[in-house]
């Protein structure tokens, strides 16, 4: 095996992984963020390139199977719902067309339009029904709209009706500017934030009603493992302790481990929530293929799961789990 883990698909000598946290980008997708003034996008120094190739080679070299595409923050609202209608649509089918091309390799998560509830029901309908996406990408927060929000509810009871798979990607949240004191909101921001639409989702009920949504969250769930039992100690003295505790509601959920897995967000999360719904994720290509390799390595070389096997075996063994349809929240 390579520095990478490279997957050899004759010998088998290595378990390929299966990246649900995966990003692609459009020229007309960047050329109208740049026109809406994102030219840095949650402060980060400018926009990455992507081409399916360079996606590709990157699987090659890092023991990748398949890749589940999706758009990133900062999503394509940008301030009117027509034109966000219309930019989510084209990148949904270039994904498609990408994934046609590739069916063995690419997967799609479809990016709405949120917080245009009505286009979100529109292009989710499309996107799942015409498309074949494999599920659907919405943000931490759209424009300050956080997912327990009761003006999303239509679109989660339809998502719910389908049993639908959500993947929630952090963002910065409100007054970035002011909290984020100057630095790259994904360090920091985007951790915060994950923890904050999880607490929105689990103190407004929408976990218990949407039983067979299957949510995934990122970075190993942000900050959530260090704060579920505080979560949980407010629940219990200010909103009382009828139905299932915070804990119990999070570990229902998904997480991917990109980002810094080992040596202690994955160990966290381990204690706070268990693994059996851990997910492999790279983040490319927001980081850069040389990060999401070296990731890969410290993810090989990390203590492996106290139950035996790999992190690479039994994050595969999950994503089989996932995606095997409904019913397995």
């Amino acid at each position: 095996m390579s520095p990478h883990g490279t997957h050899d698909p004759g010998t088998g000598a290595t378990t390929g992984l299966v990246d649900v946290h995966a990003h692609f980008v459009t020229d007309r997708y960047v050329a109208e963020a740049r026109a809406a003034g994102v030219a840095h996008p949650d402060g980060m120094p400018g926009w990455p390139d992507w081409s399916p190739e360079q996606h590709l080679d990157l699987m090659r070299r890092g023991g990748i199977t398949k890749s589940y595409l999706s758009i990133s923050s900062p999503g394509t609202h940008f301030g009117d719902d027509a034109a966000a209608r219309s930019l989510a649509r084209e990148v949904n089918e270039y994904g498609a067309r990408t994934r046609d091309a590739h069916p063995e390799r690419f997967g799609l998560f479809a990016t709405l339009p949120l917080p245009d509830v009505e286009g979100a029901l529109a292009e989710a309908a499309y996107a799942l029904d015409v498309l074949g996406a494999d599920g659907v990408a919405v943000e931490s927060n759209h424009h300050g709209v956080y997912l327990g929000d009761d003006r999303l509810t239509p679109l989660w009871e339809e998502l719910n009706r389908r049993g639908a798979l959500v993947f929630v990607h952090p963002t910065s949240p409100p007054h970035a500017d002011a909290v984020s004191l100057g630095r790259p909101r994904p360090m920091l921001e985007f951790l915060f934030d994950t923890a904050r639409t999880a607490s929105d989702l689990v103190f407004n009920g929408v976990l218990t009603r949407t039983p067979d949504i299957r949510w995934v969250l990122t970075h190993g769930g942000g900050a959530l493992p260090l704060l579920a039992d505080r979560m949980d100690m407010f629940r219990e003295g200010l909103f009382g302790d009828e139905g299932p505790g915070v804990v119990e509601q999070l570990g229902g959920l998904w997480y991917d481990m990109a980002g810094t897995p080992f040596p202690r967000q994955i160990p966290a999360l381990d204690a706070a929530f268990g693994t059996e719904r851990l997910l492999y994720g790279s983040d490319y290509c927001w980081t850069p293929a040389s990060g999401a390799l070296d990731q890969i390595t410290s993810v090989d070389a990390a203590a492996q799961p106290s139950g035996g096997g790999t992190w690479r075996e039994l994050t595969s063994r999950n994503a089989a789990k996932l995606f095997g349809g409904a019913g397995e929240r």
